[in-house]
């Protein structure tokens, strides 16, 4: 048996076991190294099938620690787990032998003892796992979060999680306010990677701590308001982000929606759309459609706005996860001629309640007027936040996470497209990065009604319309959400949307 093989069936007996009860949420694996020495393998078989189960959701490995089941995967079959405790010894040889750690009654193979009958998996398709899935969550199972927006904020690792919180609280206190314009060393960090990841440097001084990337955008509305003397007049995408339109909306601007394509905004219908004063686009990944704006039209549009006085704001939304393609330079990395204000933050890739984003800006009069506006605002994120922030980029655990889950995401994305790529009717689309998907049908059913049919099945995401700025934009379609979950979760929202499309 060649390799892959081999790993295929370390990978299939841990699932096996989870699934019917041997293994139960929280217990340890083998090492590496004993499980192959068990088996007769190649260590690194036993290390890549790790990696596989990891970034399935069915165990999570931390460096150093044993390897341990994940909470929340369903078991399907009755068999008796392993006790509490049990050494990883009995685990390792019911690994190698098809048996149980415990009493006779479920086998290793993921079948039922007594019956034979063939356990569900996590793969299959919308038949009989999908009336499981239904089910349970008519049985009353756990309602199923999968509205996009929350990334898989327990994926860190606890101890570097923990250390950048003992930085924090570890910082001396002081008499005086915070810098309004940020934590220095907090800034100084984000140029720095900015620099490495994105293509660019920006001056520390010209780089703003905001609340979220929705205050970030509300900020670059008040200081072109303060500027112009008037109501900025703003380009958005639509469909495009509800929260920051409200944001901008709040702040005094009047938006224009402008179409956006395969290649991300339509820059033929944004010059029908002018004069605006600003533009706001996600060229690395369109939130919700998920299209890449190519080099070219990157180009063009900021020669188009150079030419014009027009603003670019660059929300860089989903930039840290490119699934799949050549990884496309931020119009900030691009733009010679001053024009971009680039937006990022945290709160995809550690935590949004941690509500930390930054804006790095050019030179020139409407940024020094969103300088301005931030000393006039004041501090909006405790400094302990930015200082934890700062601890995670300056000793490599922020990069080392992303590492980890996009590994993970990639493993989810392919989930959903080997799911419902052969589905006459239906599109999966936003599948090149982020952590989204958007799913679009042919057929009669509004999205509505599909998000009410989930909803009843115990599973919640959003509808595509909701992200329109003129009513009909977007197609009959939903946004789901798969950041935050583990797989055999995303096979459940996937079996709930197939049998809501009927």
């Amino acid at each position: 048996m060649d390799q892959s093989g081999k790993t295929a069936g370390v990978v299939a007996r841990v699932r096996a076991m989870v699934r019917d009860g041997t293994l139960t949420a929280g217990d340890a694996l083998p090492s590496t190294r004993a499980l192959a020495a068990e088996l007769g393998v190649a260590r690194g078989t036993v290390v890549a099938a790790y990696e596989q189960l990891d970034g399935e959701g069915w165990i999570r490995t931390r460096q150093g620690a044993a390897a341990r089941v994940v909470a929340g995967v369903p078991v399907v079959a009755a068999g008796p787990g392993v006790p509490a405790g049990a050494r990883a010894a009995e685990h390792a040889r019911a690994l190698m032998g098809g048996r149980t750690a415990g009493p006779a009654g479920a086998r290793a193979d993921g079948h039922a003892a007594a019956s034979g009958a063939p356990a569900a998996s996590p793969g299959a398709g919308a038949g009989a796992a999908g009336a499981a899935a239904a089910g349970a969550a008519g049985a009353g199972a756990p309602l199923l979060d999968c509205r996009p927006g929350v990334p898989a904020v327990t994926a860190i690792a606890p101890k570097d999680w923990r250390a950048a919180w003992r930085a924090a609280t570890d910082a001396p206190l002081r008499n005086g306010l915070a810098d309004p314009l940020g934590l220095p060393e907090l800034r100084v960090q984000v140029a720095a990677q900015l620099g490495l990841s994105r293509g660019f440097a920006p001056d520390v001084a010209r780089l703003l701590v905001t609340g979220g990337t929705s205050e970030a955008l509300s900020l670059v509305v008040e200081g072109l308001r303060n500027h112009l003397g008037r109501s900025p007049r703003i380009a958005v995408e639509d469909p495009g982000y509800r929260s920051g339109r409200r944001a901008m909306t709040s702040a005094g601007a009047t938006l224009v929606g402008v179409r956006v394509d395969d290649d991300g905004l339509d820059l033929d219908a944004l010059a029908a759309a002018a004069p605006v004063d600003a533009v706001v686009v996600t060229p690395t990944h369109q939130y919700p459609l998920g299209s890449v704006m190519p080099v070219a039209r990157r180009h063009r549009l900021l020669a188009w706005a150079a030419v014009t006085g027009t603003v670019v704001v660059e929300d860089d939304y989903d930039s840290e996860f490119r699934h799949r393609g050549t990884p496309v330079p931020a119009l900030a990395a691009l733009d010679t001629a001053g024009v971009v204000v680039h937006v990022g933050g945290f709160s995809k890739t550690l935590d949004p309640r941690l509500r930390c984003s930054y804006v790095a800006l050019p030179p020139g009069a409407p940024a020094d007027a969103v300088v301005a506006a931030r000393l006039a605002r004041g501090p909006v994120v405790g400094e302990p936040v930015q200082v934890a922030v700062a601890h995670l980029l300056r000793t490599g655990a922020l990069r080392r996470h992303l590492g980890r889950v996009r590994r993970d995401y990639t493993h989810r994305r392919e989930r959903i497209a080997s799911r419902l790529g052969g589905v006459p009717g239906l599109e999966a689309r936003a599948l090149n990065g982020g952590l989204h998907a958007v799913v679009t049908w042919s057929g009669p059913a509004t999205a509505r009604a599909v998000v009410s049919r989930m909803v009843t099945a115990g599973v919640l995401v959003s509808a595509l319309d909701e992200y329109e700025v003129a009513p009909g934009s977007a197609p009959a379609g939903i946004v789901l959400g798969y950041g935050a979950l583990t797989l055999p979760e995303l096979d459940r929202a996937l079996d709930a949307l197939l049998d809501a499309l009927g």
